[in-house]
């Protein structure tokens, strides 16, 4: 397992699969305003800030590692949007610890922080794509290897 085991794509696929299963349970919180759902919402980003920079800097690591830190448009795009993500996350943490009822008042802030849920959405679907497009790439290269 030692030679097979990648700390970044671990790290990554978990921050971005709680996100969506973050933004559902804020789906099911806002018709009813249940309180479970939402506090499943809370648990669920509080977890993701911790696990992005584990995943951001196992990627950095993976970069260096295999790719010579290349500059090429798909690293810097996912670098760029792992920074985006975590600043997401965070400022939804601190709305969320810093105001815990924001989802029961129909104010501004309720709106902020909701709207930063939904925008992880696409940030982590880009993040997959870009990391699937590489890892089809290695596949690619490896068969070439192996002619």
């Amino acid at each position: 397992m030692k030679e097979t085991f990648f700390l970044h794509p671990v790290a990554a696929h978990f921050s971005n699969g709680l996100i969506p299963v973050a933004v559902l349970y804020l789906l099911l919180t806002l018709p009813a305003g249940n309180p479970f759902f939402e506090r499943t919402v809370e648990h669920l980003i509080i977890i993701v800030v911790l696990a992005v920079p584990v995943s951001f800097f196992s990627g950095l690591h993976d970069w260096t590692k295999n790719y010579k830190r290349a500059k090429t448009p798909i690293f810097l795009n996912k670098i760029r949007l792992s920074i985006v993500l975590f600043l997401l996350v965070a400022s939804a943490v601190v709305i969320r610890l810093t105001v815990p009822e924001v989802m029961y008042h129909n104010d501004w802030l309720h709106w902020v922080y909701i709207a930063l849920l939904f925008a992880m959405l696409p940030v982590v679907t880009l993040l997959g794509h870009y990391g699937g497009k590489l890892a089809g790439a290695a596949k690619q290269a490896a068969a070439r290897r192996n002619r």
